[in-house]
C-alpha cells in the first residue's frame, strides 16, 4: 500500500542500504523483458536452468509477502515492485538476510509495464491494498481501474491471472465494475480472502488491519475476450459506495478515515441546522 511515504529511521543511509543489498536489485528491468525467468536464475543452482513461472507483486512496500511467497515458491521468480526507493532497499535487504535466490526487487511504477515484462511473461499479477484513492480526480491512479486492468493485459501469460486483496469495501465495490469493463473474468470473489487462499502469507497490513475489525475482501480474475474501447459506466467516487449509515459504520477501510469524518461531520452541521430553524 502506497499512501504515505515510509518512514526512514536516523543514522539511514539510502544509497548505502541499496549498494549493501544490491544483488537483488534489479536498476535496468527493462533489459530483462522476456527473460526474467532464465536472467535471475541462479548459476549455482541444478535444474532446469530458469524459473518455472515468474510473478509480480506489484507496490511491494518493504517486501515482505514477496520474501515470504518466494519462500513457499522457490521454484517461481517473484518480482517486488514500489516507487519508494527506501521500501526497495528493506525489501531487498529482507531478500538477502534470508538468503532468498528468487526474490528480486524494481523501483518503479505501474505505467512501465509494458517496457519491464515482455508480453505474456507473468503468470500472475498481485495487488494488495492498493491505496484507495477515494476522490473522483485520482480514480485512474487505482491498481483496478479499467485502464490498469487493460495494461496487465500486455504482460500477462495465457492463463495468467491477477489477485486482489483490499480491507475497503467501496473500492473492492469500485473494481468489481471495473474486472466488468476490461472484459475479465471472475474465477472466484470474496469478503473472506483467507479462506480462499489459507496457505498463502498474511501480509502485514493484513495483520494489522483485521485486527482492528476488518474484513478482507478480494477476488481473483483472468482475461476474458478484450473489450473493443471500455464502456465506463461506474461512479468514480468511493463515496458513492460507502453505505448510507456511517454513524453505525464499524469498520472505517485504511485511506478512507478523513473521507467517512468529513461527512459524519457535515451531517452532523446539517441536523443541527436544521434541529434549530
Amino acid at each position: 500500500m502506497h499512501g504515505l511515504h515510509a518512514r526512514i529511521p536516523k543514522h539511514f543511509v539510502l544509497e548505502e542500504r541499496l549498494e549493501r543489498y544490491a544483488t537483488a536489485i534489479e536498476i535496468l528491468p527493462s533489459h530483462l523483458a522476456g527473460q526474467w525467468a532464465e536472467a535471475c536464475y541462479p548459476l549455482s543452482c541444478q535444474g532446469l536452468g530458469h524459473f518455472s513461472q515468474v510473478w509480480l507483486d506489484l507496490g511491494c512496500g518493504k517486501g515482505a509477502f514477496t520474501c515470504d511467497l518466494a519462500r513457499l515458491y522457490p521454484d517461481v521468480l517473484v518480482v517486488g515492485i514500489d516507487s519508494e526507493p527506501v521500501c526497495i532497499a528493506y525489501a531487498a535487504q529482507k531478500a538477502c538476510e534470508a538468503q532468498l535466490h528468487n526474490a528480486v526487487f524494481v523501483g518503479g511504477n505501474v505505467s512501465k509495464l509494458s517496457d519491464y515484462f515482455a508480453q505474456g511473461e507473468l503468470s500472475r499479477i498481485y495487488l494488495n491494498y492498493p491505496t484507495p484513492f477515494p476522490r473522483k480526480r485520482d480514480a485512474l491512479a487505482r491498481l483496478t481501474h479499467a485502464e490498469k486492468l487493460m495494461s496487465y493485459r500486455e504482460v500477462l501469460a495465457e492463463h495468467g491471472t491477477v489477485i486482489f486483496r483490499t480491507d475497503s469495501q467501496p473500492l473492492f465495490d469500485f473494481s468489481l465494475t471495473q474486472v466488468k469493463a476490461a472484459g475479465y473474468t471472475t474465477l472466484w470473489v470474496t469478503d473472506d480472502v483467507r479462506s480462499q487462499l489459507p496457505d498463502e502469507p498474511p501480509t502485514g497490513y493484513e495483520l494489522r488491519l483485521t485486527a482492528q475489525g476488518a474484513h478482507v475482501y478480494g477476488f481473483e480474475i483472468a482475461p476474458g475476450p478484450a473489450p473493443e474501447k471500455i464502456e465506463q459506466t461506474a461512479k468514480m467516487s468511493l463515496v458513492d459506495y460507502l453505505p448510507e449509515d456511517l454513524d453505525h459504520l464499524s469498520y472505517i477501510p485504511h485511506g478512507m478515515e478523513g473521507t467517512v469524518i468529513n461527512i459524519r461531520n457535515r451531517r452532523a452541521r446539517m441536523r443541527n441546522a436544521t434541529a434549530h430553524a
